[in-house]
């Protein structure tokens, strides 16, 4: 017999798997690794997504993890956008996601002003460039590694490094022009990470240089995908393939390759069906837990970009109701703070003159929403390290 949950139970059962309704996360790496990554477009976003996770919030905590101990890595992976990643699963994420090589269609080409030579000699450039700008490196006094002293390049020193590699002088014109989107690729190839800023500028680096214990090749994507197929449905499950593929891939993955994937797991996966008919899947070793959950009464607010919002499809009525969704996913894909009831998005939350303003779109009760203000409002006070 198939197994049917409520939507009312799989909310609350992901509410404590990514530990937002018991915040036991030991420290910033351990958040990031149960929900498979913290997005980081907004910084201050992300610092607030852990510390809700926190069994005991640290301000300088992301810091010390990127900087100081490099067991913390950012770069852009997930849909192309920032994230903070464990430092020991970059190389599986970046295994999965080179499998998509997006930069070598004449379309996407086209729309970011290259060609196909000057992508490829791109690629190919930017890790002899960070090679070059290693510690220990040779070139002496004056080369690219005695700039910063760490083997991180600001965005200027990566240019001239590359238009150096290469004695093209036009990749200058075509990286300033498009330098995000240019860069992309090779932080999906597992050639490029963001290095400790530098008077308030951004910096890249190799993992290879960066990551202690950076393999010599990447792992298998099989092996990789399975990995991470199995971690989000650790936490983000149930689901469909499609709904991992949005997640990880904005929807655009290899079908063969996500079949693949998921063919492989299907020994460690259950069927369920949810109350409004969906069939999705579940890890099995997680059914009982799952089927034992209660509905939540509990009442939280989330930051802008939250993983518990950008993992779900923003098409899910149980989770955003419909008259709910242009406030929660607007314009040029900004991702609102949200306030949570029952597992649903009751309504989105903003800060004005450093004070919580509530814009509620369903009955909240007030004692637990009180509470819930009170501890975001902690976390964002002046001095917290947090907002």
């Amino acid at each position: 017999m198939t197994l049917t949950l409520t939507w009312s139970q799989i909310l609350a059962w992901r509410l404590r798997r990514q530990l937002v309704s018991a915040a036991g996360g030991a420290d910033a790496v351990a958040v990031a690794r149960r929900l498979c990554g913290v997005q980081a477009q907004v910084a201050s976003s992300a610092r607030l997504a852990v510390a809700l996770r926190s069994a005991e919030p640290d301000p300088g905590g992301i810091d010390r993890a990127l900087w100081t101990d490099r067991t913390l890595v950012k770069t852009w992976i997930m849909r192309g956008t920032l994230h903070l990643l464990p430092a020991d699963e970059l190389a599986a994420y970046c295994a999965a996601m080179s499998t998509l090589r997006f930069w070598e269609k004449g379309s996407w080409q086209r729309g970011h002003g290259v060609t196909a030579d000057e992508i490829a000699a791109i690629v190919e450039a930017v890790p002899a460039a960070l090679a070059k700008a290693a510690p220990g490196a040779l070139g002496g006094e004056g080369s690219p590694g005695a700039l910063g002293g760490d083997g991180a390049l600001t965005r200027e020193e990566l240019v001239d490094a590359v238009v150096d590699v290469t004695g093209d002088a036009h990749l200058r014109e075509a990286l300033t022009s498009g330098w995000g989107a240019l860069l992309k690729p090779l932080s999906r190839l597992g050639e490029l990470c963001y290095g400790p800023p530098r008077e308030g500028r951004v910096t890249f680096t190799s993992p290879r240089a960066w990551i202690p214990g950076w393999p010599a090749a990447l792992p298998p994507h099989e092996e990789a995908g399975v990995r991470i197929a199995r971690a989000f449905l650790g936490a983000h499950g149930p689901a469909t393939p499609e709904m991992f593929d949005t997640w990880l891939f904005g929807g655009r993955a290899r079908k063969a390759v996500l079949k693949g994937w998921f063919r492989d797991l299907a020994p460690e996966l259950t069927e369920v069906e949810t109350d409004d008919g969906r069939t999705l899947l579940a890890p099995t070793e997680h059914l009982n837990d799952l089927a034992a959950t209660r509905p939540s009464d509990e009442v939280h607010l989330l930051p802008g970009f939250d993983q518990y919002i950008l993992a779900a499809p923003r098409t899910l009525a149980a989770l955003i109701p419909p008259p709910l969704k242009p406030k929660v996913s607007r314009q040029a894909g900004w991702i609102s703070p949200v306030v949570v009831h029952e597992g649903r998005v009751a309504g989105v939350w903003e800060t004005k003159s450093g004070e919580i303003t509530l814009d509620l779109a369903a009955p909240v009760p007030q004692a637990p929403l009180d509470a819930a203000v009170t501890r975001m409002s902690a976390l964002l006070r002046p001095g917290s390290g947090h907002a």
